[in-house]
């Protein structure tokens, strides 16, 4: 289980961070739990952005408090995956996206690691005080909904949006 610890992006992984955009945009993977990485121009944009949303006071215009943190391989120190978590909801999260987003790039999926970095997340969220926690994954993402199952979630509903279908799933970290 010890395969990842989930870090504060800072400068140093820049590198890292810009080639796990570059791999997503290659694949045409959506780019979930990386506060809004896919549309920064620049690295030092991403990074202000993600900056200014760690707390109430700064927090841009429209978003709620997050904090998102990268997944690195304990064992070599590859930016395996990414999540987010929100520190409140607004009507929107409440409805489709949740506490929590994630994702983890094409080349290291099927290794059981959104199940563990997602187990990491929850551990964050008890820190902040969210003791229960939305998460939501579309209807067809068969995998987010097993790594949300695999770590408590149970399902409460489907909401649709247009031609989407976005499960939502609750987990109880008191009882967790």
């Amino acid at each position: 289980m010890n395969r990842l610890k989930l870090v504060l992006p800072t400068p140093q992984y820049k590198d890292k961070i810009m080639d796990y955009k570059r791999e997503f945009i290659e694949n045409g993977d959506s780019m979930d739990g990386t506060a809004g990485l896919r549309m920064a121009e620049t690295f030092e944009d991403w990074y202000s952005a993600f900056c200014d949303n760690l707390r109430e006071e700064t927090v841009r215009e429209g978003l709620v408090p997050a904090t998102t943190y990268i997944a690195i391989s304990t064992n070599d120190g590859d930016l395996i995956g990414m999540i987010d978590i929100r520190h409140r909801l607004n009507e929107y999260l409440f409805n489709f996206g949740g506490h929590i987003g994630y994702s983890i790039r094409k080349s290291e999926r099927n290794k059981g690691y959104a199940t563990e970095m997602l187990a990491l997340g929850l551990i964050e969220c008890e820190k902040l005080s969210i003791n229960r926690v939305l998460i939501t994954c579309d209807k067809n993402n068969i995998a987010s909904a097993k790594t949300i199952i695999n770590n408590g979630g149970k399902l409460e509903n489907e909401v649709q949006e247009g031609n989407a279908v976005t499960q939502r799933y609750w987990i109880n970290l008191s009882s967790h």
